[in-house]
């Protein structure tokens, strides 16, 4: 139900300055243009960090009435963020992504929004990219630069480091104040709106990479690999076997992402090529398996070998797909479950974080205070408080005072 837009890359300082905590927050990171050609700018451009500024200058113009809420709006575009230390796909300058911008009524249904759209992006990691995540809440010093609240999830890497895998924010009227957007409400009286926004990037990729990846290369789960199954002739110079690889590539096509390799490399530099590449699955077909009427299927995440009569291969293939799935689920669950620990004082988080790393699960009393603390002294940041809490007592891991939430502390990319 939302609307695929485009907003310009280009916003003018003003426009930036408009909601003060926001523009706080990116300072540090814009990239400003101060020349057009060879003539300065009258007024600074900044390059698109995000797009809230934006899209308020358009919802002052287009909410009226109630009944143009709610806004559901989506983009698909790169932003640029001067980061100062870059890392391929997890923090570079410039990144795509797509970015959810929504205007509701009633602050009920901006936070019923903000909720689900966090729940549609953990089910996306889980179901399609085998990735487990936590599902939490930001604390204040971490969430989003005029939020008033910030959903997260977290995920765990092959290092023991957290990736923070998506956002969801909930901006309350902040913004819609600052832009001076209003609406006649269903008593015909002014009344303000409520604002989320939310995204996913190219992390993500960074995420596959290094929650699935092993010595071999790539390994893709089959519901975004580029290519599902790779058709690969063994013996291809014998006659007839290339013309079979050929028939069963058109078979899997009409089902599966598929390919095959024809070239005059080896088979086993073809094994290894796609194995580099993350396949999740290579068809192997020679003169022997023709005489039998069946093929060879390997598996990227195991290694393991099948052999499957040839009138059983389409059922055999969306069944091994789902297995690889499956496995590739599991393994990075075991590797969440097995990273998380629960703690108690300050001085166990520090030697984990020095260690192997990992999800330390401690109670917090909710201070700053005890937060900075954690990053100074035991050298962590909070990950996030998960929306599952444990509802039994406890005491602060910093100060032992009495706790208010459960929280997730890690080292994070």
């Amino acid at each position: 139900g939302h609307e695929n837009v485009y907003m310009p890359m280009f916003i003018p300082e003003s426009l930036l300055q408009k909601e003060k905590d926001h523009v706080e927050g990116f300072a540090p990171e814009v990239a400003w243009v101060t020349y057009g050609g060879s003539e300065e700018l009258e007024e600074r451009l900044c390059v698109r960090p995000t797009s809230e500024t934006l899209f308020c200058d358009h919802y002052k113009n287009i909410i009226k009435s109630y009944r143009d809420l709610p806004k559901l709006y989506n983009q698909w575009c790169s932003v640029v963020r001067w980061e100062k230390t870059t890392r391929p796909f997890l923090r570079t300058r410039e990144f795509l992504w797509q970015e959810g911008h929504t205007m509701h009524e009633t602050a009920q249904e901006a936070v019923a929004e903000t909720e689900m759209i966090l729940n549609l992006y953990a089910d996306f990691c889980e179901q399609k990219l085998a990735m487990p995540v936590v599902r939490g809440k930001k604390t204040d010093s971490e969430k989003f630069s005029g939020a008033e609240a910030t959903y997260t999830i977290e995920a765990m890497m092959h290092d023991g480091k957290s990736l923070q895998a998506g956002t969801s924010h909930y901006f309350g009227d902040h913004f819609a104040k600052a832009f001076e957007i209003e609406f006649q409400n269903r008593e015909n009286k002014p009344q303000t709106p409520h604002q989320t926004s939310w995204g996913v990037s190219t992390r993500l990729l960074g995420g596959i990479i290094m929650t699935h990846g092993d010595d071999n290369g790539l390994a893709l789960p089959p519901a975004i690999a580029p290519i599902q199954v790779v058709v690969i002739p063994v013996a291809q110079h014998k006659e007839g076997v290339i013309e079979k690889a050929q028939e069963v590539k058109e078979r899997l096509a009409k089902l599966f992402r598929t390919d095959i390799d024809i070239s005059d490399n080896s088979p086993g530099w073809k094994f290894a090529q796609y194995e580099m590449k993350g396949v999740p699955l290579r068809v192997e077909i020679g003169p022997k398996d023709m005489e039998k009427g069946q093929c060879c299927i390997a598996r990227r995440d195991t290694g393991e070998k099948t052999f499957v009569p040839l009138t059983e291969l389409e059922s055999a293939v969306q069944k091994l797909l789902q297995d690889v799935h499956d496995n590739l689920y599991a393994m990075a669950s075991k590797n969440l479950e097995d990273n998380t620990f629960d703690m108690t004082s300050w001085e166990e988080v520090k030697e984990m974080a020095q260690g192997k790393g990992g999800f330390a699960r401690t109670k917090w009393c909710g201070s700053l205070e005890c937060e900075l603390a954690m990053k100074e002294k035991a050298g962590v940041s909070s990950r996030c408080m998960p929306l599952k809490q444990s509802g039994t007592e406890g005491k602060c891991v910093m100060c032992g005072k009495p706790a208010t939430t459960d929280i997730y502390w890690g080292v994070a990319y």
